[in-house]
């Protein structure tokens, strides 16, 4: 994947910046979901893995009220220099909008956070991507609090502080896979998540001779500018009219025939065609549980591959988030060889998708996929093997 960055690199460049030694560093992953998508805030389940690209940091604690950030992605920005009574969203402020939030959510639980910090951050996974550099973030954050300040936090809390932060401080009504994915994440396992009860188990991720390439678009997505939003409020809107004969919360609790039965409820095509995503999609990540697990007896994945492909057509035809570029990638990939599944992963608009790839077929597949991706869309795509790791933690 991308170079691992050693401490001495991030304290280094943290010295550079600040003219002092840091105290910590840290580092928190990105994540992938291998089948899942927008199920998150629709009651249903979730199956992401924690990622060796990710967000470095460095930190400091200060003897004042001032709080400084820095970005090796965003040198350009300088130091922004925030006063620590003033932890309100402000555009100007920028990515530390995010580490912000945190903060605030941080002292508004009650968590003493009296002094300032000096913080670097650098991350390697790809901005706007759809890897969730943004929740890698706030959970990095987190992770600095807790070791500066001596907090005592449990990672479930710091979990949904970052998604209380995403939802109220910067405004996307996203769900809680990628803060838990990030925050809970295991070596060489996936996270299978129930997101109504948050209930969740470590699944082994024993892809025998396979890996899972992911695949860049290289088209940017802004989580708050996409049509994320709608789409959740439209899911929404077809829980209240099935309601008129049900009593749901969410769609998570429906399987297809139930909804089946009640979906003359949904009076416009749309809804139907979103309600159907979440419920189907719910149901497809159930059955690739099971797959993955039967896959450690019988070593046979094809199922789980199938799973990935029927993903991504619901996320075309029904939840209609994917678009040329993702659509280019994953319909070129059914057609090499080697290839077990493909599907969009993330928001959707851009960002990544993920191919199960035989390894032996990983150099032939890079060169078929990124050529036909360069004729259609005009710009090359990027690749990267994704490797399962750990969550969130402190480095030394």
């Amino acid at each position: 994947m991308s170079n691992v960055i050693s401490v001495e690199q991030i304290r280094a460049d943290f010295a550079k910046v600040f003219g002092v030694e840091a105290d910590h560093t840290f580092f928190s992953p990105g994540r992938i979901n291998l089948i899942g998508e927008h199920t998150d805030y629709n009651g249903g389940r979730v199956f992401p893995a924690a990622i060796s690209l990710g967000t470095y940091g460095a930190a400091r604690k200060r003897d004042d009220q001032l709080l400084r950030f820095f970005s090796g992605n965003f040198e350009e920005k300088g130091i922004i220099e925030v006063p620590l009574e003033n932890l309100h969203f402000e555009p100007e402020h920028n990515w530390t909008n995010y580490p912000k939030g945190v903060l605030h959510f941080l002292q508004e639980a009650g968590h003493k956070i009296d002094r300032g910090m000096d913080v670097y951050v650098y991350g390697n996974i790809p901005n706007g991507s759809g890897l969730s550099s943004s929740a890698s973030l706030e959970l990095l954050t987190g992770i600095v609090a807790e070791k500066l300040f001596d907090l005592n936090l449990e990672r479930l809390d710091l979990v949904k502080i970052g998604k209380l932060t995403e939802n109220e401080f910067i405004g996307v009504n996203s769900g809680i896979m990628d803060q838990f994915a990030i925050g809970m994440g295991a070596d060489q396992r996936a996270i299978y998540l129930d997101t109504n009860t948050l209930e969740y188990d470590l699944v082994p991720l024993d892809l025998q001779d396979n890996v899972v390439v992911i695949m860049n678009t290289n088209k940017r997505r802004e989580l708050a500018d996409s049509k994320y939003n709608e789409r959740r409020a439209e899911c929404e809107k077809a829980v209240e009219e099935l309601n008129r004969k049900l009593s749901i919360a969410t769609l998570g609790e429906l399987d297809e025939w139930s909804f089946d039965e009640y979906s003359y409820l949904i009076e416009d095509e749309n809804r139907l065609k979103r309600a159907r995503h979440a419920v189907l999609e719910n149901q497809r990540t159930l059955q690739a549980r099971a797959a993955l697990q039967s896959a450690l007896q019988s070593g046979n994945l094809e199922k789980f591959g199938r799973l990935m492909n029927a993903s991504h057509v619901s996320l075309e035809h029904d939840y209609e988030v994917t678009g040329l570029e993702l659509d280019t990638l994953v319909h070129t990939a059914w057609e090499q060889e080697g290839v077990l599944g493909a599907r969009m992963t993330g928001a959707g608009f851009g960002g990544c998708a993920i191919a199960l790839v035989r390894k032996d077929a990983v150099e032939t597949f890079r060169e078929n996929v990124g050529r036909k991706y360069q004729e259609v869309v005009g710009y090359a795509p990027s690749f990267y093997i994704a490797e399962v790791a750990g969550g969130s933690r402190v480095l030394d």
